[in-house]
């Protein structure tokens, strides 16, 4: 018999940026392990995951092209993929590039600064994005002593400085407006979350919410790793921390946390407190602010530092990321897309996903036109599962 094409794959990785605009899935940068050594993935080259099918596509880009790196921020606002910050081979950056995601030929462009002042070079940060604007939020990265102000928003990691450049922990807040290339640094009140890195956040309406990450304690001089959850209005740039009720996830860094309705928020797997790699999945609920663990399919399969964004219907696509303790054992980086059912799911994709399961039973082509493509994207997506599960 013969062999069919095998369909291209994203190569595994972590550390690297995603977005996804409700049809694809958009993949760059990272980093793999070869023989110990770290190596970034290409920077030339952005990977489309069809949220519908599952199948991947490889896109060359071309322009001003970033530096390869891993632990940068990314978003879509306007159609454009912005990415800021990151690490790469000269250390952490605070530049910024955008990529319009509808020309045929994708072009980087780095950002030409026109009103305000950067932020110093950061990576393993987060954002949120409200009103076309993207708000930055934490990270680690370095200054120098002439740029410290507040103890309490940069805290020095005592193990990593330079004369007089030191790298550590912050919690600052940055807006940065696309169309103007500005940036602006808010006031903000309230008690603030603690200076922290590979925290993980997400936005739902005007509040942007942050949970967990990795801290130093200022009494006792430890860093670790925390479970707490933070909300900034992002008209009234006012803090407030959320308690929760109940059981809870336990603290960890290098996780994801993902808006899937009007009142919840999904996290999954990153890595605890005591180093183990986590697969458990939660929802919190922001009117009864309670967390809830949730039975999934990927028990077995630990992550952190991936990506995780909202696909259809309140779905859930985990990408990449290691399931080793990257800070030991640096040999576990994925490649599978993991999709996490967050919500009921609406009777027309249950009826969609019902024929395409069973695609040899029905007779797809005598579908009217606009749900037989449907059918027959799903139907490559399920195949693409079954082959995925028999590897």
């Amino acid at each position: 018999m013969e062999r069919s094409e095998e369909q291209p794959v994203a190569r595994e990785r972590s550390g690297h940026t995603a977005a996804a605009d409700g049809q694809y899935l958009y993949v760059w940068g990272g980093y793999v392990s070869v023989a110990d050594h770290e190596v970034f993935l290409p920077n030339d080259e952005i990977w489309l995951y069809d949220l519908e099918s599952g199948l991947w596509e490889r896109r060359d880009m071309f322009g001003e092209i970033p530096p390869a790196m891993s632990g940068s921020c990314g978003c879509i606002v306007n159609e454009e993929l912005i990415i800021f910050g990151g690490c790469c081979d000269d250390g952490q950056t605070n530049e910024h590039f955008s990529v319009s995601l509808q020309e045929e030929k994708l072009s980087w462009r780095k950002a030409r600064l026109r009103s305000g002042s950067l932020p110093s070079p950061r990576d393993k940060l987060s954002c949120w994005v409200h009103n076309g604007r993207i708000i930055y939020f934490g990270g680690y990265g370095h200054k120098l002593l002439s740029e410290f102000n507040d103890p309490n928003r940069f805290i020095v990691d005592e193990a990593s400085w330079a004369e007089d450049i030191f790298w550590g922990w912050n919690n600052e807040v940055h807006e940065f407006d696309p169309k103007r290339s500005s940036w602006t640094e808010p006031q903000t009140f309230g008690r603030a979350p603690a200076p922290r890195a590979a925290h993980a956040s997400a936005t739902i309406g005007s509040k942007g919410y942050v949970c967990g990450g990795r801290i130093k304690c200022l009494l006792s001089a430890q860093e670790t790793r925390t479970n707490d959850l933070f909300c900034l209005d992002l008209n009234s740039w006012t803090w407030t921390e959320i308690v929760g009720f109940g059981s809870a996830p336990v603290g960890r860094s290098w996780h994801t946390l993902t808006a899937v309705s009007d009142s919840s928020l999904f996290l999954f797997g990153g890595l605890s407190v005591d180093c183990r790699p986590m697969s458990d999945g939660w929802i919190f609920n922001l009117e009864t602010k309670g967390w809830t663990k949730i039975e999934h399919q990927n028990k077995d399969k630990p992550r952190l530092w991936h990506t995780a964004c909202q696909g259809r219907d309140s779905d859930v696509i985990v990408f990449g990321g290691s399931h080793d303790y990257i800070l030991l054992v640096d040999k576990g980086h994925c490649n599978d897309a993991l999709v996490f059912q967050t919500q009921p799911l609406p009777l027309t994709r249950l009826c969609q996903d019902f024929i395409a399961s069973r695609a040899s039973s029905f007779q797809i082509l005598g579908l009217p036109p606009k749900l037989r493509n449907a059918v027959q994207k799903r139907t490559s997506f399920f195949r693409t599962s079954r082959n995925s599960q028999n590897m």
